[in-house]
């Protein structure tokens, strides 16, 4: 099934590509996708039919700039878990995925300029996100609603990394140079990261980029295992467990070593754009000691060795016909596959994963108010686990889907209608030594969207959007059938799953004057379905298992239904002037309550967390404090732990040296500066795994 799927792919792509001889880039304005080169930082690209910030029916986020810079960590999770309505999922420093309003793994999508990252990050929280945050020019998250046009795994939302792998512009100097450097005390990290832009004619230019980052053990500042943890190790018999009492400051076997080289090429001129690039991404980390305080319990140091090979290509066509404004082609292939090492330096188990993945939009003339796209996509994957943990058989995922999005401008009243249709394929070979059968199974699933925004007077729009959804169970869900050291759970799927459904509800207020903006949303979702894992009896894997004994407890996917409901909250205000600087006051505020009807609290939830910013902005010198408070979690399962509240007071100066030029800036930041112990509620291995301590970062941007 997959090679057919992949020649079928591949024959389309020839063919669409064939079709566009003289493709460029249209010049980038409001409703171009590449109208971010500007650096109107309030232009949403991800949202298909580019839009102002304040104009999306949803709850939205842009990281660009020196907000990216101040904010930037060695994982996309990290680098986001600022944001409104985002957490993160911290399986230490070297794997940390997005957490979008308390939903993770396949609810949420993490792509690159609008195409899947092709990694495993979805499988298990210790397998780190094959996108560097080091490459972005900019991150957009999209949640609610609007997230759908990009999958049905994308009810959480989406995170999006734009880069510019392929270029986008011919730039008006003989060699464009933007690079990187940073050094964080914390896990003595030290990075770089370079990039060159050069037109070798006037309609075509080629790309260069590489980095390098290398750090130590992540110092926390403070213990390691929570404090009933340590209650527990210092009541053992065992003094080697007694130990693990005292232990703190630095994580063990927490370092990383990554490297990336990629190169690209786009042909551009006045009738359409046309370019391709090529990557290879190397990440060799370790992944933190989840301690045993069973004297005959083992606690292994796992390491893990990461390599893709990538390849994307990226055209655009305008067509400025009676109908259609622009056809757009985004398409990628790679090839993935990790290693789990063992203390010994054996390897344990290895992961391999193929995946193609293509979009086509069609993108309409603006008729009157009326606007709008249409679109087919299509992804693949092959994958399939060696090695002594394997949990799944070798599966494959076929899936191809149609969406469009239609937007009317009515004056002071907008109206957006979305609607997706996805038929989805997922196949697993038989395997003997997980005691499974071959399975088949094929879903259709419709999803829609209906949203309404109301002017209220200038500068302020209340909103409301309706969503119906269906989402097919991944291969994960359905097939995995195996003990799993990243969970530390023998996890058995279901391959009987039917569709998850829900229904959806989102109210948004958002409003902007001489010096504030503000930006509101609520939401309720009602899920039926809804697929999640829960602590069984072991003898219900045993029997799964052919009677063979567990190395884990047994968690079951099951089905039920679901409710979650939270809301967010975002502003600034302008609180005066002193002499050329402006003192500005920002915050946010986000919360998020979901329960399985019938069992209780869903597992791994955020608290709520209040985060408040005052900053001195000048054109050339910038200075800002925060402090952020994330409340206790104890609204929780029976298989988790509370998580204590924590208060972190972060600092930063920014400065631009050259004048003239506001893309290469210093910037010097102390974060978690009274070293405080914290540790997220929707982290696996948070009871064994604070986050950073104390962490005075050094940055310097260069843009030439």
């Amino acid at each position: 099934m997959y090679r057919s799927a992949l020649l079928r792919a591949g024959c389309a792509l020839s063919a669409l590509s064939a079709s566009l001889p003289a493709m460029a880039q249209a010049p980038a304005s409001d409703s171009s996708p590449q109208g971010y080169h500007d650096q109107r930082a309030d232009i949403v690209v991800t949202a298909i039919i580019p839009r102002r910030q304040g104009d999306i029916l949803s709850g939205t986020s842009v990281v660009s700039g020196e907000e990216l810079t101040r904010s930037l960590r060695p994982t996309i999770g990290d680098t986001l878990a600022r944001q409104p309505g985002v957490s993160a999922t911290s399986f230490g420093p070297n794997a940390s995925r997005p957490v979008l309003r308390g939903f993770q793994g396949e609810r949420v999508r993490i792509l690159t300029d609008g195409i899947g990252s092709f990694d495993v990050s979805n499988t298990s929280v210790d397998h780190a996100v094959a996108i560097n945050p080091l490459t972005a020019d900019r991150i957009e998250v999209l949640r609610g609603p609007a997230a759908l046009l990009y999958g049905s795994s994308a009810i959480g939302g989406v995170v999006n990394v734009i880069d510019s792998r392929i270029p986008r512009r011919v730039p008006d100097e003989p060699i464009h140079i933007d690079g990187i450097a940073t050094y964080g005390s914390a896990a003595h990290e030290r990075t770089g990261s370079g990039e060159i832009e050069a037109p070798i004619s006037d309609k075509f230019v080629v790309h260069f980029d590489g980095s390098y980052s290398r750090s130590g053990d992540l110092d926390t500042g403070n213990y390691i295992l929570t404090p009933a943890l340590r209650a527990q190790a210092a009541a053992s018999s065992d003094p080697e467990i007694r130990d693990l009492a005292s232990l703190r400051g630095k994580l063990p076997n927490s370092g990383a070593r990554t490297w990336e080289v990629a190169g690209g090429a786009a042909l551009i001129t006045d009738g359409g754009n046309l370019g391709f690039s090529v990557a290879h991404t190397d990440n060799f980390y370790g992944v933190p000691v989840r301690y045993s305080l069973d004297a005959n319990g083992e606690a292994e140091k796992v390491r893990l060795h990461m390599k893709q090979d990538r390849a994307d290509l990226r055209a655009e066509l305008p067509v400025n016909g009676g109908f259609l404004e622009s056809i757009r082609l985004r398409a990628g292939f790679a090839d993935y596959q990790h290693q789990e090492i063992e203390e010994t330096g054996e390897v344990g188990t290895t992961f391999y994963n193929q995946s193609i993945e293509s979009r086509l939009e069609l993108v309409q003339a603006k008729r009157g108010g009326w606007d709008g796209a249409i679109g087919a996509q299509f992804f693949a994957r092959n994958f399939h686990v060696e090695g002594e943990e394997k949990f799944l058989p070798r599966n494959e995922t076929e899936q191809l889907g149609f969406f469009t999005l239609q937007s009317f401008d009515l004056g002071t009243t907008r109206i957006e209608l979305g609607g997706r249709y996805e038929h989805t394929r997922v196949a697993a070979d038989a395997d003997e030594t997980l005691f499974n059968p071959a399975y088949h199974r094929s879903f259709n699933a419709l999803s829609g969207s209906l949203g309404v925004s109301q002017e209220l007077v200038p500068g302020w729009r209340v909103g409301l959007n309706l969503s119906r959804t269906e989402r097919a169970p991944s291969a994960e869900e359905l097939f995995a059938r195996g003990n799993h050291a990243g969970t530390q759970a023998f996890e058995l799927g279901n391959p009987d799953f039917g569709l998850e459904k829900s229904w959806g509800i989102e109210g948004t207020l958002r409003g902007q004057g001489d010096g504030y903006t503000l930006s509101l949303s609520a939401y309720h979702n009602w899920f039926d379905g809804y697929i999640y894992d829960v602590r069984v009896d072991d003898g219900v894997c045993m029997a799964a298992n052919g009677g063979e004994p567990l190395s884990f407890p047994c968690y079951q996917n099951l089905q039920a239904n679901a409710r979650y409901l939270g809301f967010e909250a975002e502003g600034t205000v302008k609180l005066g002037q002193i002499g050329s600087y402006a003192l500005n006051l920002d915050g946010v505020a986000d919360y998020v309550r979901a329960t399985i009807v019938g069992s209780g609290p869903a597992p791994r939830i955020p608290p709520l967390r209040l985060l408040g910013g005052l900053e001195l902005q000048g054109d050339r010198l910038s200075v800002r404090g925060e402090v952020e408070r994330s409340f206790a979690q104890n609204r929780i399962t029976d298989t988790e732990t509370p998580t204590d509240g924590f208060t972190l007071v972060n600092a930063s100066l920014s400065f631009k040296p050259i004048k003239g030029n506001g893309r290469t800036t210093i910037t010097l930041s102390a974060n978690n500066i009274f070293d405080v112990e914290a540790r997220r509620a929707a982290s696996f291995l948070k009871d064994y795994a604070p986050l950073a301590g104390r962490d005075i970062r050094l940055t310097a941007r260069l843009s030439i």
